[in-house]
């Protein structure tokens, strides 16, 4: 088992990078091809390392389910895909919420801390979408504000689990948290603000790092705890 959990991981890193270098270069025919293979990679790690050992985080395989289907959903042009992987990718971040709620304590919590940070997700949710207004279709702006709106609460429970359980596991799964957020910040300009050329560094390569890099923290993050 071993064996296959390294070589799910080699995998995920080899298609990521291939998928990465096809971003950078703005290939977009080349990038769908390896688009469909990377949560998978990422899945099939998860799997094979915790079979035999601490069992299989049901919410944890959901998120990772739902997030490869999010990938595949936004591979065809449109806003009616787009808008059904982030359907998807919304689930996704609802069994993430469920992943950090079993290691929270809620009595007792810094909440001092926890609605400020909130707070800001959601006022940096709110800057991306009034930036991209002008030229986002009306029907697409309210689906969007809630879509970052659950990505921000994502977030605000990583840091509820990073309070309660002040480890390693809990900071790398927050900072995958967090990279998750920038990411999906950076994909709606992207697609859908005008000077996005000035304003994200290679576009798609960003918008795929921070990710990539995301999900795979928050897999070990969760793995770290659990060990």
């Amino acid at each position: 088992m071993a064996f296959l959990r390294i070589a799910a991981l080699v995998l995920f890193a080899v298609f990521s990078a291939v998928h990465l270098y096809h971003s950078y270069r703005e290939e977009q025919d080349k990038r769908k091809y390896t688009k469909p293979f990377l949560l998978l990679f990422l899945l099939l790690y998860y799997i094979f390392s915790v079979v035999g050992g601490t069992g299989v985080n049901t919410y944890l395989l959901l998120a990772l389910i739902t997030s490869w289907l999010g990938d595949v959903l936004l591979i065809p042009k449109g806003h009616a895909w787009f808008t059904a992987g982030g359907i998807s990718f919304g689930a996704a971040h609802i069994f993430f919420i469920l992943v950090y709620t079993a290691h929270i304590v809620f009595e007792g919590m810094l909440w001092w801390l926890v609605i400020p940070v909130a707070i800001l997700y959601f006022a940096v949710a709110f800057a991306v979408i009034r930036a991209v207004m002008p030229t986002t279709p009306k029907i697409m702006v309210g689906p969007m504000y809630l879509y970052l709106l659950a990505n921000a609460t994502m977030n605000t429970f990583a840091l509820m689990q990073l309070i309660t359980n002040r480890s390693a596991g809990a900071v790398v799964a927050y900072i995958g948290a967090l990279l998750f957020f920038i990411s999906d910040c950076t994909l709606f300009l992207v697609r859908y603000y005008k000077k996005n050329e000035d304003l994200i560094f290679h576009k798609h390569f960003t918008v795929m790092l921070t990710y990539l890099l995301g999900e795979l923290l928050i897999v070990l993050g969760v793995l770290a705890q659990s060990a």
